[in-house]
């Protein structure tokens, strides 16, 4: 729990209330989305989830900055044109096109992912702690939950043996380091905000692209088949 600040007006104490239902809504909702991605097996469901996790990464935009400026909200926006809208749809666009079936093989079962999942996430509640104690931030009292879907995607594209779910897991991972970021320093700059998305939006385009010739090429795009070819 994020404890307000001792002096406030009865305005300001409303408005930061505001604010700390909202980080916590927008944290709560980013680490349940990285659960729920590393446990969905279908592509275009995937897809679905990914969406409202970038929804989650535009509303802790707004609640670590609180609204503050002009800036914030137009990053915002950004963050939720592109990771809310645009990447997913390119993600279900591309797998829409590719007769892959509707699983995403893993190498774990969905029960076990959870399990790890969770380890991940006491993981990163001990590790930040130090982190958290030290910060005078309101909002670092929640980078925990960014390094644990950080920690949570990595485990994804680790397991996961359909390209397109890793291109999925790589965006939880630029997710999850954004949230970091953001919630260690209450709110990035504009021009650096804009710069990481617009390269995430690169990789994301340059892997889908990636994705197609290889299932143009090859015929499919299961990893363990490719290791097959190249034995």
């Amino acid at each position: 729990m994020i404890a307000l600040p001792p002096g406030l007006s009865p305005t300001q104490t409303e408005a930061t209330t505001v604010a700390v239902q909202l980080l916590a809504t927008a944290t709560s909702a980013l680490l349940l989305t990285a659960v729920l991605l590393l446990w969905r097996r279908s592509i275009t469901g995937a897809a679905g989830v990914l969406a409202a996790q970038g929804v989650a990464v535009a509303l802790l935009s707004v609640a670590a900055g609180e609204g503050s400026d002009t800036g914030t909200y137009a990053v915002a926006a950004l963050l939720l044109l592109v990771k809310g809208v645009l990447i997913p749809a390119l993600v279900l666009r591309t797998a829409r096109s590719m007769p892959t079936g509707p699983e995403a093989p893993s190498s774990i079962n969905p029960t076990t992912g959870v399990l790890l999942a969770a380890l991940l996430t006491t993981l990163a509640f001990l590790v930040a702690g130090p982190v958290v104690a030290g910060s005078g931030r309101a909002t670092a009292t929640a980078i925990p939950v960014g390094l644990a879907v950080v920690l949570i995607g990595f485990l994804d594209v680790a397991t996961r043996r359909h390209l397109l779910a890793q291109v999925v897991g790589f965006v939880m991972v630029d997710n999850g380091i954004g949230a970091t970021a953001v919630l260690a320093s209450g709110g990035l700059p504009v021009v650096i905000e804009l710069g990481v998305l617009f390269d995430a939006l690169l990789v994301v385009l340059i892997l889908l692209v990636l994705a197609g010739r290889i299932r143009t090429t090859v015929g499919t795009v299961d990893l363990a088949q490719l290791d097959e070819l190249r034995d």
